[in-house]
């Protein structure tokens, strides 16, 4: 907390100088980068800010020298009208800045103060220039004035998968039920920028209804009309099976009803491997992408069910451009207790792995939430893992725990989200009503990817 009293315009005389140093930090890089919008859109690298360019040491200028005019002198009320600062120099994480401050001239007219400005790293010029401001009239203070946390993104895991769809031919995709805002922009949307060709399945009176209430047009998409949601369930499902569409994507119909048409061994799209969910997600906080299985398919699975569902997820993390995948087994301790099934299975399923059962990943467990996502954690408990805090992949006891980690992540630690239903004969993107147009886009980016692959593969076995 900080308080702050201003310096009124005829109180501030000329020569009236303020100094202030900061040791730039990578948050800081991070931040002037964004703001700044000089950044690759892919990646950042916070260790040299060099690497910005002029525009993010421009808004390291207005950061460091607003934060100065603005809260001590003057400081509060105090307007920024104009500036005129050349830049000379560079920076990078660790310099050391130092920003001077002097009253040069005041004018009465509009209570203009010009200030001579001047930051320095060490002791090389950096940012030289005046700053004129407009000066409050009156007393005003600001206490117990808290500094917002800022939280960043270590990795901007959906920019990145993004950039990897340029150039994969957009996946024809069937759209189940779009009878709402909600789930016919997000299709259209998609296929707006070019990642699918969506085939809206539906009663076709309440699709163009919702069509006309949201402003879309829909005479470039293709409408199958049925009679209610059930029938759009079963058309869909009957058109993946026959090679008409590459994907499903759900609408607003209930989850249960889109997947009873898929289940079903004789009509639905089910292959040899188990179908489970995966969340893939960006949350600020973590350095990587996370995926959290199965948290909307499987209740209550077995251990034989959970080496389908971690042999899933593997499989789409390599896909994702993960090389081997970390899969944290999750349970409530991280030794196994009889009694407590969910360590029992993770035995069971890193002895599957070693036996060649589970391929692609490198699984351990149980590990408790703490010491799967913490290298600090996992020491603190002397767990010798490479999994242990650096886990790619958390496999969750059941449905319950496992939707409610990554709704946890979603609201509480602003992570953004996709979600994916693999196993089937096509991908399929589950979305929820909550789900905002970014979630849904994210979603279908991971949809295109897989089906992707999947074209791919059954060119290769021909």
């Amino acid at each position: 907390m900080n308080s702050f009293t201003n310096r009124t315009f005829d109180e501030i005389e000329i020569g009236e100088t303020i100094t202030r140093s900061h040791r730039l930090t990578e948050p800081d890089v991070e931040a002037l980068a964004f703001v700044s919008g000089d950044v690759d859109p892919f990646q950042t690298d916070a260790q040299d800010a060099r690497q910005g360019g002029m525009r993010a040491e421009a808004v390291a200028a207005e950061a460091l020298l607003s934060s100065m005019l603005q809260r001590r002198l003057p400081g509060p009320g105090t307007t920024i009208l104009k500036q005129h600062l050349r830049f000379t120099g560079s920076m990078a994480v660790g310099d050391l800045l130092t920003a001077i401050v002097v009253a040069k001239t005041k004018r009465a007219a509009g209570n203009e103060i010009v200030f001579d400005c001047r930051v320095s790293r060490d002791d090389d010029p950096l940012i030289t220039g005046t700053v004129t401001v407009a000066a409050p009239t009156r007393r005003i203070a600001y206490t117990d004035l808290a500094t917002p946390e800022i939280v960043l993104r270590h990795t901007d895991v959906f920019a990145k998968l993004f950039k990897r769809c340029a150039g994969i031919e957009p996946v024809t995709c069937a759209v189940v039920h779009p009878c709402d805002i909600a789930s016919l922009r997000g299709p259209v949307e998609a296929a707006r920028r070019g990642l699918i060709v969506p085939v809206l399945v539906g009663p076709e009176g309440r699709i163009r209804a919702t069509a006309r209430e949201a402003g879309i047009d829909l005479a470039p998409y293709r409408i199958v009309g049925t009679e209610h949601s059930h029938e759009a369930a079963g058309r869909a499902v009957a058109m993946a099976r026959a090679g008409d569409v590459q994907a499903l994507m759900k609408g607003s119909l209930h989850t249960d009803e889109l997947m009873a048409a898929i289940v079903p061994s004789a009509s639905g799209l089910r292959t040899s491997r188990r179908m489970s969910h995966v969340f893939v997600l960006d949350v600020p906080s973590y350095p990587r992408m996370l995926l959290i299985t199965d948290a909307a398919i499987n209740l209550s699975p077995t251990a034989r069910e959970k080496a389908d569902i971690a042999q899933n997820a593997i499989d789409l993390a390599q896909l994702l451009g993960i090389e081997q995948p970390r899969v944290a087994i999750l349970a409530a301790v991280e030794t196994v207790n009889p009694e407590m099934q969910a360590t029992v299975d993770a035995a069971m399923l890193c002895k599957m792995a070693e036996r060649g059962q589970i391929s692609g990943g490198l699984l351990d467990g149980p590990l408790a939430f703490d010491n799967a996502v913490s290298v600090e954690a996992a020491r603190s408990k002397k767990i010798a893992s490479a999994v242990a805090g650096r886990a790619d992949i958390l496999l969750a006891p059941d449905l319950e725990s496992g939707n409610m980690m990554a709704k946890q992540l979603q609201y509480l630690a602003g992570a953004d989200s996709a979600g994916i239903v693999l196993g089937a004969r096509v991908p399929i993107v589950l979305t929820s009503r909550a789900d905002s147009v970014r979630s849904r886009l994210a979603s279908t980016v991971v949809m295109v990817l897989v089906a992707d692959a999947q074209r791919r593969g059954r060119e290769q076995a021909r």
